[in-house]
C-alpha cells in the first residue's frame, strides 16, 4: 500500500502557502503561518485526525489574516483530495461529538467528490484574542471547496468562544480520522453506488 501523502503549493499575490500531510502518521505538526490561534486549532486537528500536518504560510497579515485563514484552508482541502487518491477502501463517512467543560459540537463529513458546507456555530464575541472568529467559516468553506467534501459543523451548545472553537476543530479532525480509515471490508472497493467519488 502506498503512503497517502500530498504536498501542496499555493502562490498568489496575497499569499504563499505550502501544505504537506500524512493521512497515515502520529498526529505530528508543524506551524509557521503567523496566525497563532489557527495554529493551536489546526494542531487539535493533527492530534486528533492523527495525521502529520505541516503548514508554512506567508500572507498580507498586515491588511488582517482573512487571505491568510481562507487560502489555508482551500491549500489544506487540495493536499487532502490529493492524497485520498481514488478513494478506494475508505470509509468516506465520518462523524464526531467532542465536548469541552460546556460547549459541544458535532461534525459529519463526507468525502463524496461534491463540496458543500453548513456551518452552524455562533461565537458569544467577535475575536478570540486577536482571531476574527468570522475566519472560522471561511477556513472551512475553502476546505469543503477543495477537498471535495460535504462537511456540517454544528455547535450544540457552550458559552465560552475558545471551547466552542476547540470542540469544532477536535470534532473536524475526529471525523476526518474516521472517514479516511480503511474499511477492512471494503479492500480496493469504491465506497459508492456509481463506482466513483
Amino acid at each position: 500500500m502506498s503512503e497517502r501523502t500530498a504536498r501542496v503549493q499555493r502562490n498568489t499575490l496575497e499569499t504563499q502557502i505550502e501544505a504537506k500531510i500524512h493521512l497515515d502518521g502520529t498526529g505530528k505538526s508543524h506551524f509557521e503561518t503567523g496566525v497563532p490561534f489557527l495554529e493551536h486549532m489546526l494542531d487539535q486537528v493533527a492530534r486528533h485526525g492523527v495525521i502529520d500536518l505541516e503548514i508554512i504560510a506567508k500572507g498580507d497579515l498586515h491588511i488582517d489574516a482573512h487571505h491568510s485563514v481562507e487560502d489555508i484552508g482551500i491549500t489544506l482541502g487540495q493536499a487532502f483530495n490529493k492524497a485520498l487518491g481514488d478513494k478506494k477502501g475508505i470509509r468516506r463517512y465520518g462523524h464526531a461529538y467532542v465536548p469541552l467543560d460546556e460547549a459541544l459540537s458535532r461534525v459529519v463529513i463526507d468525502f463524496s467528490g461534491r463540496a458543500g458546507l453548513e456551518f452552524q456555530v455562533e461565537f458569544p464575541r467577535a475575536q478570540i484574542g486577536d482571531f476574527d472568529v468570522d475566519l472560522f467559516h471561511e477556513f472551512f468553506q475553502g476546505f469543503a471547496n477543495h477537498a471535495l467534501v460535504t462537511l456540517h459543523i454544528d455547535n450544540l451548545r457552550g458559552r465560552n468562544a475558545h471551547h466552542i472553537a476547540e470542540t469544532v476543530f477536535k470534532a473536524f479532525g475526529r471525523a476526518i480520522r474516521m472517514a479516511v480509515e480503511f474499511d477492512p471490508r471494503m479492500h480496493n472497493v469504491m465506497p459508492s453506488t456509481k463506482g466513483s467519488l
